[in-house]
């Protein structure tokens, strides 16, 4: 029972995370200089969450986030194409999920993320940040519809949003107390 309320804590957890992020994207970046294309912006924040919240719980992670992409795609990005927002939900949560299983594959990342360098961190960023306007745009070439300058916004919106979250994040940690100041103090000596 302790195992399906952490399950459906950490899906909650990152639907809602990443409903929020999208809303402030949309609340800092809705504009016409930001979007290039419905969908497509040139700082997409919430391509981030999807990277963190995926690195963070594993599958339960991608499950929030398919959820939170449907929710997006159908009621705001696409709702008058009921395909299009399913499988872009699909892109949306497969790609941070794929960088996710290269990363345990290629570098043994452990749930802790403790052998989560800074280097790797960055590639894993890069490679989500292809990855992920490569799912939408194989769809959207099934499709008829895909475009070499959307690809490439694309890439580059995804990068500097998950840049921009995964610093944001790193900041925020920093002005958190180590746990080495919380540790007690040995006993004084008789």
């Amino acid at each position: 029972m302790h195992s399906l309320r952490l399950n459906a804590a950490m899906v909650a957890g990152s639907a809602i995370l990443f409903l929020l992020v999208f809303l402030a994207n949309e609340w800092l970046f809705n504009s016409a200089r930001f979007e290039f294309v419905r969908g497509v912006n040139w700082i997409y924040l919430p391509a981030g969450m999807r990277l963190l919240c995926t690195l963070l719980f594993g599958g339960m992670g991608a499950i929030g986030i398919l959820i939170a992409s449907w929710i997006t795609a159908v009621f705001y990005f696409f709702p008058d194409d009921p395909l299009r927002a399913f499988a872009g939900g699909i892109a949306s949560a497969v790609a941070p999920y794929l960088v996710y299983k290269l990363a345990q594959h290629r570098y043994g990342l452990h749930a802790s993320l403790l052998n989560l360098n800074a280097m790797r961190l960055l590639m894993l960023s890069v490679a989500y940040s292809i990855a992920n306007p490569a799912l939408h745009h194989f769809w959207l070439l099934l499709r008829g519809q895909a475009s070499l300058a959307g690809f490439l916004v694309m890439v580059l919106g995804d990068l500097l949003g998950t840049l921009a979250v995964l610093y944001a994040m790193k900041l925020a940690l920093a002005f958190l107390p180590s746990a080495g100041r919380f540790r007690r103090s040995p006993p004084p000596s008789a």
